[in-house]
């Protein structure tokens, strides 16, 4: 994380920051027990002005709160404190020791990015070199389909991912899955293999109909 003074290069510094600079939402995880005699509050202040020393136009970006530690006794107040002082932010109460809250939160990180445009790369230098990014090349392919008997089954790490971080309470949210599902190709994919309307298709644990 950011200490103070990394707008100056202190810790990691100006790695960090350049890396944030990448970024098109910027996710707080505040320590809401206030260990170690901490300030939730004086926390994300101070990380904010360090965003901004930085870069001022860091801060114009999306944010979300992700108010960590609330199995501890003391993190229920210090988040009514909080949100008194920061009403105007997204705040999800999680819980990285017991997981609570952590699916709620990828729903919201996943519904913010799905509503924010791709920004253009940024070239990045470092004491005036360019610096070279090396980026894996995707593959050709990303998914598989099969069948058994009546059932069509979709098999692919990137699909199985989105599944698992799509809400499935939320209409909005299977309708951009299945956006996804069509620009990824799947669809077209199941039509070869003859799925047709009313047809059942699984992707991990999750079974729906299939729409022509």
């Amino acid at each position: 994380g950011l200490i103070e003074g990394a707008h100056l290069g202190a810790g990691l510094g100006h790695q960090f920051l350049r890396h944030i600079e990448r970024t098109r939402l910027i996710v707080h995880v505040i320590d809401m027990a206030g260990s170690e005699g901490r300030d939730p509050y004086e926390d994300y202040v101070q990380i904010n002005k360090e965003l901004g020393q930085y870069r001022q136009d860091l801060l114009d970006r999306p944010q979300i709160i992700a108010a960590n530690k609330m199995d501890l006794p003391e993190a229920e107040e210090n988040m009514k404190a909080f949100k008194e002082k920061v009403s105007d932010v997204p705040m999800y109460p999680i819980s990285a020791a017991t997981g609570q809250g952590i699916k709620e939160l990828l729903y919201a990180i996943f519904d913010t990015l799905e509503q924010i445009p791709v920004r253009p790369e940024i070239p990045q230098t470092i004491d005036g070199d360019e610096r070279v990014v090396y980026k894996a090349e995707r593959p050709g392919e990303e998914f598989k389909v099969r069948r058994d008997n009546e059932l069509f089954i979709v098999e692919g790490e990137k699909l199985e991912k989105l599944i698992i971080m799509t809400n499935l309470n939320s209409q909005d949210s299977i309708q951009r899955f299945a956006r996804m599902m069509r620009k990824m190709g799947v669809d077209d994919a199941l039509r070869k293999k003859g799925a047709k309307n009313g047809d059942i298709v699984k992707i991990g644990d999750f079974e729906f109909e299939f729409v022509d």
